[in-house]
Order: structure tokens, then C-alpha cells, then sequence
């Protein structure tokens, strides 16, 4: 009874001697978590007014708040009077285990460095990755946000991007547009060309330079098939595609030519007839 009364002052002696510090430590905490996060508010101010890449913003404000609050806790194990070193032995042998068990997660961070290195992506470009057409709208520790065209939110890890091919639609000013259109074997070629012509000549989203090219392609099985190659700005690419698909469509329709379907030819052959005997 006499060691239970003893052990019960000893630990009453101890929360009171701790009390005051541990709360203060908790004061300081949250204190502190207040502090780190003006301070990434302020760092994110300071990047919009020195124009700091998109692509930037959001993996720095992360990688800068993760670096605030692992130097927070451990100025708080100092204060409370735990050995910092033996913490520290403490922490890395944990974060051996921790990074075997997490080595997914640890790849994502190393794909998003390489992301920021190389940049083969950006901010507000159009892209195709795994299988994932979107626009980015943002590049983060672990993982990239893609926005699809038809408003869905993908969040990629960045280790899929690192590794992966990436169709960058965005990154050159120009693309080029191929377009086939077939016609009847009986239809005037050189009529279909001019008909093209004209309609791509009063566009002013198609480029001069390269010139536009108007050739047979293909003479297949049911139609003439006539290539229209052109080069336009890759903000034009896809209005311009359908534009001139409904155009043609309809500039052939109202001046004759025919847009063949494909059809065969069966010839039935009859067997002789027998004589009769």
C-alpha cells in the first residue's frame, strides 16, 4: 500500500512539474501551426507577385508547410526537454521503415521533383497521360490534378507521370490538320479540290505558311480519297476540325459531288441447266 501511495505522489510531483511546460508546449503548437501557415500564405503572395511559374506554386507552398512543421515539432521535443539526438536516432530508424512501407508514396515525391526539373508539363496545358486527356490545373508533392473535358477531376500520382509517356498538346503554338474526304469515282476531282480550296481560303484560322496541301490519298474500294493537310493554331485545332467536316459535307451536297458509301458489286452467276434427256 506504502509503494502505491508513493508511486501515485511521484507522479503527481511529475504533472505538476511538466504541467506548465506542457502547456506551454501546446500554446507554442498551435502557435506555431498558425504561424507556418501564414507563412506559406505569405510565400504564396510573394510567388503571384514575383509571377512564379503555375506549375511551381502549389509543390513549393506544400514542400515549404511540410518543412515548417517537422522543424515546429521538433524545436517542441527540445523544449520539453527530450534529447533531440536520440530523437532524431528515433525518427530515422522510423522513417527507414516507414519509407520501405511507403516506397509508392516516396516515388510520387520523386516523380514530382522530376516533374519541376524537366517540366514536361505546365499549368494550364492540355495533355494526354495513362490513358488521361485533361487540362492541368495542378502540380502538387505527391500527385497532379488533371481537369477532363468534360469537368471530371483526376488526380494522377506523379510517379505515373514521371514514368509514362506524356502527349503535351499545348507546348507547340501550331498543329497540323489532316482531314480525308471521299468521293465518287464518277465526281470531278479537280471540282472537289476547288471546292476545298475555297472553303479553307475564307477561313482565316488556317495558316498560309505552310501552304495547304489538296491531293488524292487513296483510291479505295467504294471512293477517290482526297487528303486536305493544313496547319492551324492548337487553340484553333478541334472548331476548325469540325467546322470543315460540316463545310465540305455541305459545299458537296449543294454543288453535286457525292460522299460515296461503301458498297460491292455481286455478280450471281447461274449454273448451266441440264439438258433434258
Amino acid at each position: 500500500m506504502q509503494i502505491l501511495i508513493d508511486y501515485s505522489s511521484a507522479a503527481i510531483d511529475t504533472i505538476i512539474r511538466y504541467a506548465p511546460r506542457l502547456g506551454i508546449a501546446l500554446v507554442l503548437a498551435l502557435a506555431g501551426w498558425k504561424a507556418a501557415n501564414l507563412l506559406c500564405a505569405g510565400i504564396a503572395r510573394a510567388m503571384d507577385a514575383k509571377c512564379v511559374d503555375q506549375s511551381l506554386r502549389p509543390f513549393i507552398i506544400s514542400l515549404a508547410g511540410y518543412a515548417i512543421k517537422v522543424a515546429l515539432a521538433v524545436a517542441l521535443i527540445g523544449y520539453l526537454g527530450i534529447p533531440t539526438a536520440s530523437f532524431v536516432a528515433v525518427i530515422g530508424a522510423a522513417g527507414l521503415a516507414v519509407g520501405m512501407a511507403l516506397s509508392g508514396t516516396l516515388q510520387n515525391f520523386a516523380g514530382g521533383v522530376v516533374l519541376l526539373m524537366l517540366r514536361p508539363i505546365r499549368v494550364g496545358e492540355f495533355v494526354d497521360v495513362a490513358g488521361h486527356l485533361g487540362k492541368v490545373h495542378e502540380i502538387h508533392v505527391f500527385h497532379t490534378v488533371l481537369l477532363t473535358p468534360d469537368n471530371r477531376t483526376v488526380y494522377l500520382p506523379n510517379s505515373t507521370i514521371s514514368n509514362q509517356p506524356v502527349t503535351n498538346f499545348s507546348r507547340q503554338q501550331t498543329r497540323r490538320v489532316d482531314l480525308t474526304f471521299g468521293i465518287g469515282y464518277d465526281d470531278d476531282i479537280d471540282r472537289a479540290k476547288a471546292i476545298i480550296s475555297r472553303l479553307i481560303g475564307a477561313d482565316d484560322r488556317v495558316l498560309r505558311d505552310p501552304a495547304p496541301l489538296i491531293a488524292v490519298d487513296n483510291l479505295g474500294d467504294s471512293s477517290v480519297d482526297l487528303l486536305l493537310r493544313f496547319w492551324t493554331k492548337s487553340a484553333d485545332f478541334l472548331a476548325i476540325q469540325h467546322h470543315l467536316n460540316e463545310a465540305v459535307k455541305k459545299a458537296f451536297d449543294a454543288e453535286g459531288v457525292s460522299i460515296p458509301f461503301p458498297q460491292r458489286d455481286v455478280h450471281v452467276i447461274q449454273p448451266p441447266q441440264a439438258s433434258a434427256g
